[in-house]
């Protein structure tokens, strides 16, 4: 019996969670990625393969604060991004992570910025 790495099982939950959340060019699908020194975040229209705002804690410049702080300025800033592209509303992908800390940090940023899921 073999035993999964962290990664792997994350994966294995994104497969999971992907077999049943798609997004449209009307409703798309909200990725979210945690690495080890920050956090990024897209949407994404699964019928194009299209990306169609993103943001990152790259792009939010310098920042004092914990990481959950980081991941909420980077949900606002996806929320901005998103209300200039004309999107209002979305369908959330945890992306095999959690829903807690850092991610629910984010989608709460999300939806103080004035996105919809």
């Amino acid at each position: 019996m073999s035993t999964l790495t962290r990664r792997e099982a994350r994966m294995r939950r994104h497969r999971r969670v992907r077999s049943k959340v798609s997004g449209t060019a009307e409703r798309p699908r909200l990725v979210v990625f945690r690495s080890n020194r920050g956090i990024f975040a897209q949407l994404v229209d699964d019928e194009t393969a299209r990306t169609l705002a993103s943001a990152g804690w790259t792009s939010i410049g310098k920042m004092s604060g914990s990481k959950a702080e980081q991941a909420t300025a980077v949900g606002k800033a996806l929320a901005t991004a998103a209300k200039s592209a004309g999107i209002e509303r979305c369908v959330f992908d945890r992306g095999g992570y959690l829903f807690h800390g850092r991610v629910k940090a984010l989608a709460e940023g999300a939806r103080e910025g004035g996105l919809q899921f």
